[in-house]
């Protein structure tokens, strides 16, 4: 009979089966089989008056898959190799629980990466299964519950909120906490100095020996007239080490693909998952990443001596660094940070066997993991002051001694290079401008998704794992909308965190959570009992919460100004799933619905790209989160279901022949989101003045992938530019100007304005 492994993921069983032979059969449990019962009393599936005992079911979904583990699994070895943390400890809890295995037996499989030698390595060293751990999953969700269902039910009956929760409601409490302040904000207008030379740029930086802010405008247009000569003060130069950055965690990673690649948290970790379970390299299945719910930065010594020896191959003895490791507050350092399980996997390498986004983030783990056991870059900094009229100027550069880590960017040293011209003190220069600049105190900026993980990290809040599930949450209930990546709390999220502030601010709050969160690792160490640590819990949260349900006021529907027409009870607004509605107050007893009235739909002319039969034509959203927005869809629906958020256009996306769209500020962009249009706005041809000047992508001769940019009305138009072209004409001979290498250059090639640039 074959020994039975079983996984988490379908996915991850088919990896692994093919590293252990024709002995192992690899079966998966699909995630969690079991949880709380939603019986009895209150629903919660836990008797508190009993020593708060759980009530486990087995899920609906999974009474099939479980039968047929039974089957498998019956007079057989059972091995099980769920995910190494707290919730893949209790996923093989409930799986021995439900297999009838035995406790003391060492059947649990624990490894960090899917690869062959780290499976195997795993099998060899089996463990009994860690209660201690399982323990405090079952504290954490015992929690979850009662204050899921308590609270989420006084909400919804009182407020209309759809939930609270123990993570979700301190996130969205420190997003509309950001809110207030931005809003309660009062800027304050003050002014800077900047002159301008031939060569480099000075600001001001002390003025009547004062650092301050200068506050009066009149101060620097008095003191501009005197400023004729600038003198070279002091010029100090100093060398710059500029270190890498420790390998990713689960936080540091979803800030970063967010940043870089403009990534959700939950698109970051669901393709992360995909390259953790494996893909298909030279037919041969393998794990590309670690483990990636991690809060450790701590790297394998294996990792290690082959990451060493491939940059000592690759850059030489000089690029050697250390490695990057900080101990986070409650970070799990028995795990690994998220790197690539083979360095020799290179990204540029497999590209081929991965999807886009799945090679832009395996490239940003594979760069991050190898670059912090590189050498750190050096730089010679140097900072020159003047003086002018008793007032301090200052500017400052930097030059590349040491590539070190850069090296893996492929940056040329003049794109990192900040030059200076050679100053010497005493010196004196005359400026050919100097500028105010009228500036204002800005408030502190609104959280993104990645600004409000990296702040949940540092004070604790939540665990690797419940990031990019908190973000979904807070999304799905209308408690924030997301704008420019920006994260603003609706009309509900602000009204549910004063709720839950007025009338639970000792359980709703940073440092509670924070504590809570570290009561669970105390558990998980041992040194802490799960019922001590509910009872507790309970002790504090029970006169809370009775103390709400006895005062919350119920929040009662805004009133239109209208009378129903069937029963004259007033008209009230409701929300609804598809958004607000206005119904009749007198419900249930009158069921009546105010029916909106539609917009007739506004034709654009022009013809759906995709069916090529129907117009596009410009609708308003009834419902949703778009409820009231523009949006342009193919009137052949529902036989088409084009649709567009922003402006169709009859122009065509040069690279891709996509249509191109015009965003809310007027740029067009191609609609199939392809990475070469740059929103590059077309101008009119200046020799034919019929076509347009287009951006195109060479796609034959020498020039091959080089971009370029010509006339639209080709062949009878032959106008090509170089570079980028603008609306500005040249002052010598009056051709167009155009953007080429970072500067702006006539493009008659001919031009003397060009040959004195």
């Amino acid at each position: 009979m074959k020994n039975i492994i079983i996984v988490e993921s379908p996915t991850k069983s088919k990896t692994i089966e093919t590293y252990m032979g024709d002995d192992f059969k690899v079966l998966s449990s699909k995630g969690h089989i079991c949880d709380l019962a939603t019986s009895g009393k209150d629903g919660l599936g836990i008797d508190i008056e009993n020593d708060f005992k759980p009530t486990y079911i087995i899920n609906k979904d999974k009474t099939k898959l479980v039968n047929d583990l039974k089957k498998e699994c019956k007079g057989a070895k059972v091995y099980l190799a769920t995910d190494p943390d707290r919730e893949g400890e209790a996923i093989s809890y409930h799986l021995a629980n439900v297999l009838g295995l035995d406790f003391d037996e060492l059947n649990r499989v624990e490894f960090h990466e899917i690869t062959q030698p780290a499976v195997k390595e795993a099998f060899s060293h089996p463990r009994r299964i860690d209660l201690n751990l399982t323990s405090s999953q079952e504290t954490r969700r015992i929690l979850d519950r009662i204050i899921g269902f308590k609270v989420s039910k006084l909400l919804q009956s009182r407020i209309k909120s759809k939930s609270a929760g123990r993570v979700q409601s301190v996130a969205l409490k420190m997003i509309c906490d950001l809110e207030k302040e931005i809003l309660a904000f009062v800027p304050t207008k003050y002014y800077e100095a900047e002159a301008i030379f031939k060569d480099f740029k000075l600001e001001l930086v002390k003025y009547n020996n004062s650092t301050n802010k200068i506050l009066e405008r009149k101060l620097l247009e008095d003191l501009v007239p005197k400023l004729t000569d600038f003198v070279v003060a002091e010029v100090t130069e100093k060398e710059n080490k500029r270190e890498s950055k420790p390998p990713f965690t689960t936080s540091t990673l979803q800030q970063d693909a967010s940043n870089k690649l403009g990534f959700s948290s939950t698109k970051t970790m669901t393709i992360a998952q995909s390259l953790y379970e494996g893909k298909e390299i030279n037919g041969m299945h393998v794990g590309l990443i670690t483990y990636m719910r991690t809060d450790s930065t701590h790297i394998s010594d294996i990792f290690k001596k082959e990451a060493r020896a491939y940059i000592l191959n690759n850059y030489g003895n000089s690029y050697l660094g250390h490695a990057k490791e900080r101990t986070q507050k409650l970070a799990q350092n028995a795990h690994e940070a998220i790197r690539p399980t083979s360095v020799y996997r290179n990204p540029e390498e497999i590209k081929r066997f991965l999807s886009a986004d799945e090679y832009k983030l395996y490239k940003l783990i594979y760069d991050r993991a190898l670059a912090s056991l590189m050498a750190p870059a050096l730089f010679m900094n140097k900072k020159v002051n003047f003086t002018a009229c008793d007032t301090l100027w200052s500017c400052s550069g930097q030059t590349l001694i040491f590539e070190g880590y850069l090296a893996l960017a492929g940056k040329s040293s003049e794109a990192l290079d900040k030059l200076l011209p050679d100053f010497k003190v005493g010196d004196s220069y005359k400026p050919l401008e100097i500028n105010i600049k009228d500036l204002e105190t800005k408030p502190h900026a609104r959280y993104t998704e990645a600004t409000l993980i990296k702040d949940m990290e540092e004070k604790g809040i939540g665990r690797p794992s419940t990031y990019a599930q908190t973000m979904q949450t807070l999304t799905k209930r209308d408690y924030i909308r997301i704008e420019d990546k920006k994260l603003i709390p609706t009309e509900q999220g602000v009204l549910t965190t004063d709720k839950l502030d007025e009338f639970f601010p000792s359980i709703f709050n940073v440092s509670y959570t924070a504590n809570m969160e570290e009561c669970l690792d105390i558990i998980a160490r041992g040194e802490k009992t799960e019922l001590s640590e509910l009872q507790e819990f309970y002790q504090e949260f029970l006169p809370v919460f009775e103390d709400a349900k006895k005062n919350m006021p119920k929040l009662e529907p805004k009133k239109t100004g209208e009378l129903c027409p069937e029963c004259g009870s007033p008209l009230v607004l409701r929300k609804g799933k598809y958004g607000e509605f206005v119904a009749c107050s007198n419900y249930p007893n009158c069921k009546y619905i105010k029916k909106e009235e539609k917009e007739e739909p506004e034709d654009t002319g022009i013809i759906c790209p995709v069916c090529h039969k129907g117009h596009l034509v410009k609708k308003i959203a009834s419902r949703g989160k778009n409820k009231g927005k523009a949006f342009y869809a193919c009137d052949n629906f529902p036989s088409c279901k084009t649709a567009f958020n922003d402006i169709p256009t009859n122009e065509i996306c040069p690279k891709c022949g996509s249509m191109m769209l015009r965003d809310s500020e007027g740029k067009l962009y191609c609609s199939n989101n392809c990475s070469d249009t740059d929103l590059y706005e077309p101008i009119l041809c200046p020799k034919c003045h019929k076509g347009h000047i287009i951006k195109r992508v060479a796609t034959k001769g020498k020039n091959k992938g080089n971009v370029f940019y010509s006339c639209d009305n080709f062949p009878r138009c032959k106008m090509l530019f170089s570079g980028k072209p603008l609306n500005q004409i040249c002052d010598k001979c009056g051709s167009p100007m155009m953007e080429l290498d970072g500067k702006i250059v006539c493009s008659n090639p001919k031009c003397k304005d060009n040959e004195e640039k």
